[in-house]
């Protein structure tokens, strides 16, 4: 399954969320893989505090097990983490999607 992974950090924690982030990655449990990662270089989303930073990452995961396994050792070290399940739609097909949905 795909997860938007949203990670929102104050700027003075930034080198901490790096290195753990690094550590994670560079050895991750077995079922969980990261497709992208992205670092917002504008406010992301309206009522973020001022100083956040926010990190978007694309994740495929098999369990909730080897999620928690990338998430929580980020959590540690101070950031707010949240993923949010996401569904691929086709571009251009979205209406035939809906209709398949609709039944």
């Amino acid at each position: 399954m795909r997860f938007m992974r949203f990670a929102l950090f104050d700027t003075n924690k930034t080198s901490e969320v790096a290195a753990a982030s690094d550590r994670v990655w560079a050895s991750p449990p077995e079922g969980i893989k990261i497709l992208a990662s992205y670092i917002c270089q504008g406010i992301a989303f309206s009522g973020a505090p001022p100083n956040t930073m926010v990190a978007i990452q694309i994740i495929e995961a098999e369990s909730n097990e080897a999620m928690a396994a990338t998430t929580y050792p980020i959590a540690l070290t101070g950031a707010t983490i949240w993923n949010v399940p996401v569904m691929e739609l086709p571009v251009g097909g979205a209406a035939e999607e809906e209709k398949k949905y609709r039944k």
